[in-house]
Parts: C-alpha cells; sequence; structure tokens
C-alpha cells in the first residue's frame, strides 16, 4: 500500500496507520514547516518527503492507494478570518486537484466545521457527505471535525472516558507557570476567557496551534499555580505518543500538535478500510 500525505505536518497519519495496524509499503509526504518534518522524520526515518503542496508532479509518484490531509483551516474557522477559500483554506484546492490526478481507492479529508455554503463546496468536488466526529469521545478535548472519505462504513468511535485528570503530568515545572499580568489578561479578556482546569471538569476547549502566545482563549491548568499545559500534556490531548515531539523547542511543539490531528480519530477510521 502507497500513501500520499498532504498537509502532513509532524505525520499523525502515520501514527494513526501503525496504531491501526495497516501496514503500508511506502508514505509520500507534502509538507513545508522544517521543524515539523524534522518530527516527522525522527519519528518515521523512510517518510518520503516531496515538499510543497502546490508543486506536486503526481506523474513521479507510484500508484497511490490511500490519499489523506487536513488542508489549512484557518479561513473556514469561526476562530479565524472568515475569508473561506480566498484565504489559505484555498489551498483544498490542491488536494482536490491531486485527487483527481492520482486516482487513490480510498481517501480523506478532514477539518474544521464551518459555514454550509463552504461544506457544501467541498462534499460536491469531492463527491461525499462529511462525518462529524468530536475528539472528546477519545480524547479530554472537545474538538469537533468534518472527514470526507470514501472508506465504507464509519461509525463512531467507543468513548474512552478520557478525562482531564487522566492526561496531566504530576509535578509540571514551574517553567509553565503564567505570570501575573499574563493571567489578569486572560481572565478578563474581551475576546473571552481562558479555560482554567481546577480539577472540577472533564474536557477541555479545543487545542490550538498559535497556544505559545499564552491566548486569552487557550487552556490553562489551575492546581496549586496558574500554568500552561505542558507539551506532553498537549501531546496527550491530540492522543499523540508522550514526546513524540520533544526534538524541537516547546513553541513550535504547541504549533505542530495544535496543527495535527487528534490520533485516536484518524486510526478509528482507517481500521474501517477493507
Amino acid at each position: 500500500m502507497n500513501i500520499l500525505s498532504l498537509f502532513d505536518g509532524m505525520s499523525c497519519g502515520q501514527i494513526a496507520l501503525n496504531r491501526a495496524g495497516i501496514k503500508y509499503d511506502a508514505y509520500y509526504a507534502s509538507e513545508i514547516d522544517d521543524k515539523a518534518i524534522k518530527v516527522a522524520k525522527h519519528n518515521y526515518p523512510n517518510t518520503i518527503h516531496i515538499g510543497d503542496v502546490t508543486k506536486v508532479n503526481t506523474s513521479t509518484l507510484p500508484k497511490i492507494d490511500l490519499l489523506i490531509g487536513g488542508s489549512p483551516c484557518q479561513s473556514f474557522s469561526t476562530a479565524g478570518n472568515g475569508k473561506g477559500f480566498n484565504g489559505k483554506s484555498g489551498l483544498f484546492w490542491e488536494y482536490a486537484r491531486i485527487l483527481k490526478e492520482v486516482k487513490p481507492t480510498y481517501f480523506l479529508l478532514e477539518n474544521v466545521k464551518m459555514k454550509k455554503e463552504w461544506r457544501d463546496i467541498i462534499s460536491n468536488e469531492l463527491g461525499v457527505e462529511p462525518i462529524e466526529i468530536n475528539s472528546k469521545l477519545v480524547s479530554a478535548q472537545n474538538r469537533p471535525r468534518l472527514y470526507w472519505t470514501n472508506i465504507p462504513n464509519i461509525s463512531q468511535p467507543t468513548n474512552t472516558n478520557t478525562l482531564m485528570k487522566n492526561i496531566l503530568e504530576t509535578n509540571a515545572d514551574k517553567k509553565y507557570a503564567l505570570q501575573p499580568a499574563k493571567i489578569d489578561r486572560i481572565l478578563n479578556s474581551e475576546r473571552g476567557r481562558g479555560f482554567f482546569y481546577d480539577g472540577t471538569q472533564d474536557k477541555c476547549g479545543t487545542v490550538i496551534a498559535f497556544y505559545h502566545k499564552q491566548p486569552t482563549d487557550g487552556v490553562y491548568v489551575d492546581l496549586g499555580f496558574k500554568r500552561r499545559l505542558t507539551p506532553i500534556e498537549y501531546e496527550r490531548l491530540q492522543t499523540v505518543p508522550d514526546n513524540y515531539t520533544n526534538i524541537v523547542a516547546d513553541w513550535q511543539r504547541y504549533k505542530m500538535i495544535g496543527n495535527g490531528w487528534t490520533v485516536d480519530v484518524i486510526a478509528h477510521i482507517f481500521k474501517s478500510i477493507p
């Protein structure tokens, strides 16, 4: 089996394939973030990186059995700029182009919940309606996402009842403590109050790529002292193996994890491949 992953990031697709027990011969990855590529190559040295998605020449590729990807969501997201296909999310059309050219047996596209008009355009282009799956079924984060695929018989994952208390590290380093001014900004922002886990909540909000900037609507911890999530906790919220990303700086880890997939959701979908 040959896999082609577009917008591969840190290669959550390969983690999911392995977790689903699917063997593959070659994994081709299109990605431009050099830090994400570094992490992918560190964990999967046989990854064949083929560069920028806009420059992918499919005539140089072998028969592709599975095409996967999560095109940029910034312009579709309610937290984004609302430009839709006129923004970075317009890179969806590269996914559509490559899908037509390689004609894989199966395909999977992931993206955020979005306006119906944008969703319908994608559905019409791909010829399938999306399935909505919330990562909260397999993780401690609330992360509803849309999945367009021709993999048959996709059901909802079994609820693992994973809670916030299950993903936290004990004795988190004090370097992750928030400064008083930052706490005040988070608590009193007009944009929205940040989420502080204090031991009483079961789930948190969606992990985001720009967490290193300590956004006012981010997820934080208030157990003894107010702090950021550690990179390992961020990985756990995406069901990524502990320290999968630990060869790059913390801020780069947060970015690629936030941009990545909830691995156990993808593995669940892959298990339906005949």
